[in-house]
Formats: structure tokens, sequence, C-alpha cells
């Protein structure tokens, strides 16, 4: 592992892909400058954990679930808002780990997901031309010459914005608000109150009956209070990623102190590109999306630059294929790494290749494809012997409009103007989270899937 990671120049001159247009460059490199001298968000202890968690993870010893905004904004980071969420993924944890019957590795897509990669440079209403909204981090979605102009100003507040939402979310899971009794009495309350189906109900009951038989054998009730949760986002603008690495007193190694993993997109992964030059370097787990163009050359040459020293719980590969080509296009990508001898965790997305534009023009994703696309990822690794290693989704805790479907709500395109708030792309709502999370819990307990190498130990916050 390298000690030294590339300079921005060195970066730059392989010309970087979905990077911001910063008029003002001086006022880039004061920016960058002090964002260098900030403490870091997160450390390498923590970093080196999260990486041997996925190292479960990819032995099938464990499931992750990876969730948050699609793009956060600097106005929603409120205490209601990241508590929503946490506590949409922490109730979705103890179901898939009851299920399962392995940990659950939580990570979430919070705390510095405020940039995103865009398929055109600018926006066009009404015969006015302007640059497209990048996240928060780059420039304001208000539709203006003002708010759309790149400002480095904004890293800055990126940073200050993520510190407030990680020290939000560290007191949250070791103050109480973990509490494994809590989180299972939101289940108990969803299945009661939403006339989801009695299978449902059932699981949230068995769960209940385990709970009561630990506190009966004795389990140290101040266990069930907190639970280990780790932050991630794509790393996309380079200054701000650039300018949070630093060089680890005790490994002489670089980690990126801006999250606890780091992933690359699907616009942004190109072997000899900028992106993966600077990832290669990173002691941090790291993740790495796939689509359906990907060839199987493609991805051994991305684990290839990524994970040259096949260390297990280095890499994550994210499959986003859209629920019609999941089943087709996924099963050679996996025979391809896995004849590297590589121990790669595999997580599906199934968000992104599943968004299709309603007849009323608004953006959204059906509930029923991003269920099969779920289904899909499962039935190719059952028919491979390989272990699905997690989701990655994107939701909220609040009860938005933005996904059509669900039992729960049922939501039609005629809904979606009723709470639509994302700023960028459809998230799942609280209850067709939860929603999710009991249809793969049925996948996981159906039988059909091989368990690898169980779990030999298992604790309470593993829940």
């Amino acid at each position: 592992m390298s000690t030294t990671i590339p300079s921005l120049e060195q970066l730059h001159a392989l010309h970087p892909l979905q990077q911001p247009t910063y008029a003002d460059t001086d006022l880039l490199g004061r920016v960058i400058a002090e964002l260098r001298k900030r403490p870091p968000l997160v450390f390498a202890g923590e970093c080196d954990d999260l990486r041997a968690k996925i190292a479960d993870v990819a032995a099938g010893r464990a499931f992750v679930l990876q969730g948050g905004d699609c793009a956060e904004t600097f106005d929603n980071g409120t205490a209601l808002d990241i508590r929503g969420k946490l506590r949409v993924l922490l109730s979705m944890a103890v179901v898939l780990t009851y299920a399962a019957q392995v940990p659950v590795v939580k990570l979430g897509r919070l705390a510095g997901q405020y940039a995103k990669p865009r398929s055109k440079d600018t926006e066009t209403r009404g015969g006015v031309e302007l640059p497209a909204y990048r996240g928060d981090a780059v420039n304001g979605l208000e539709f203006t010459a003002a708010a759309r102009a790149h400002d480095p100003n904004r890293l800055m507040e990126l940073y200050n914005h993520s510190a407030a939402t990680l020290n939000l979310i560290r007191a949250f899971v070791t103050g109480g608000f973990a509490d494994l009794r809590a989180v299972h009495t939101w289940n108990q309350d969803f299945v009661r109150n939403t006339g989801v189906e009695a299978r449902y109900e059932a699981l949230a009951d068995e769960i209940e009956r385990a709970l009561a038989f630990m506190v009966a054998c004795g389990v140290d009730k101040q266990a069930f209070r907190t639970v280990d949760f780790y932050s991630s986002h794509e790393a996309l603008l380079l200054p701000y990623e650039h300018a949070m690495t630093r060089v680890d007193s005790r490994t002489q190694t670089p980690y990126n102190t801006s999250a606890h993993m780091v992933w690359l997109g699907e616009r942004t992964r190109q072997v000899d590109g900028a992106h993966v030059e600077f990832a290669r370097h990173l002691r941090n787990p790291l993740g790495v999306k796939v689509g359906p163009s990907t060839s199987p050359a493609a991805a051994v040459a991305l684990v290839d630059a990524l994970d040259p020293g096949h260390e297990p719980g280095r890499l994550t590969i994210i499959t986003r294929m859209g629920a019609d080509k999941v089943r087709d296009a996924l099963p050679p990508i996996v025979e391809a790494v896995e004849a590297t001898g590589r121990q790669v965790a595999w997580i599906c997305d199934p968000m992104h290749g599943n968004t299709f534009e309603a007849a009323n023009g608004y953006k959204t994703r059906a509930f029923s494809q991003v269920v099969d696309e779920v289904n899909g990822f499962f039935d190719v690794h059952e028919e491979l012997g390989t272990w699905p290693g997690g989701v990655h989704m994107e939701l909220t805790g609040d009860d938005v409009t933005e996904c059509v479907g669900g039992v729960a709500d049922a939501l039609a395109e005629a809904d979606l103007p009723n709470r639509y708030e994302t700023a960028c792309d459809p998230r799942l709502n609280r209850n067709q989270s939860l929603e999710l999370a009991f249809q793969i819990a049925e996948r996981l307990t159906d039988g059909r899937i091989k368990r690898v190498n169980p779990v030999q130990e298992y604790r309470v916050e593993d829940f």
C-alpha cells in the first residue's frame, strides 16, 4: 500500500469527469488549504473496523444494509431528518439480522452525499440555459444564474454539515436511541398500522419472542443500547476528497477521512481515470458501481486496479443492473471476478437501474421493479453458489411520495405531487423501505441461499 497519493495536479492531468467548473480558482485554492487543516471526520481505526466487517460479508458471514438520501441538502440536514433516516435503517437492520442469522453491517449513505453526477452539464427551462444542479456541495437547486454558479465555498459547507451529521449520528447510536427493544417497537407499529401482509406480522412476533428470550437468559440490558454505524458516500469531488485525505501516523498509509467507506460511481469508474487512480491509493474500504454495460473483462480490470493485494474487505461491488437485465447481465460479471480468487462483497443497488418518467412528468421508480431486481440479484447468487452480500438503497424516513407502489401505501402516479421532496432522484419512503426489508428477509430465510461460512459468534450490537 502506497504511503502517498497523487497530487491534484496529477489527477487533473487525467481529465477527471463530472467535476465542477470554478471561475475563481484562487478561492478554490484557499478553501482546499483550509480543508487540509480541518480535523478528520472519521478515523483510520474506524475504517479498519469496517474493512474487517466487509471481509465477513465477502465470506458469507454478514450482510450489508447501505442506505440514505440520493443527495443530501444543507437545508434538510436537520435533527429530525437525520433521526428519521437512522430510524428506518435500524428498523430494517433488526428484521434482516433476525432473518439472515448473521450480523448486519449498517452503512449510511449519509454525512457526505452532497454531490451528484449528471448526464448533462446544463439544464434548459423556458429557453433559459443554466448549469445543471450537481448537489449542494457544488451549486444551488434554485434555477437562477447566481444559485447555479459553481461555488468553492460550498466545499466548506459540505465539511461543516457532514461533521454535524456525524456528531448527531454518534450521539444517537450510543445514547439509547438505537436501543434494540425500541427499534423493534417501530417494526411492530409498522405491521400493525399499515395493513401489510400477515407474514410480516408473524416475523415481527418471532423477533419479539427472541428478544424476550435473551432478556430471560440474563443478557446485559446495556448491550441492547448501542450499535455500530458507518458513513459512506460517492467520492466524486476530487478537490474535497483529496483535501480530506490524511496519512495515518500508525501505518503511514493514506485514509480518506471524509467517510469510512467511499465508492466510485458508474460514470467515474474508468480504470485509467482520475477517480480510480485516486481511490486505489486509499486504505479505506472501497466500493465501485457496475451497470449492465460493464463487460466481465472491464470488471476484472477494475478489481485488479483497486484490489491488487487480494485483500478481503477491501472491495465491494455494487451492482445496478435494472430489473429487466439483472438475471442476464450479472452472472458473467460475478463469474469473472470470482475466478480471480478475490473475496469481494456483492451488493445490489435496485434503485438506479429502474428510474423512469411518469406520465405527469415526475421522475419515479416502481416498488415492484425494485423488488424484482433484488429477487433477480438473489436468483443469480443462488444459481452461482455465491453470497448476496447486501443492498444499497436511496430512502428517507419521511412519508414522501416519490416511488410508486408498495402494499402499505399503494402509491399511484397521481400521488407523486403530494410530497415529492427529493433534490434529485426518487427515494423509498419509510413504509416502502420497511416493506422491502421484510421481503428481503423472506429471501434470506427461504433456505435457497448458500451460507458460505456461517458466523461463529453473535453479539447483541450486531443487530
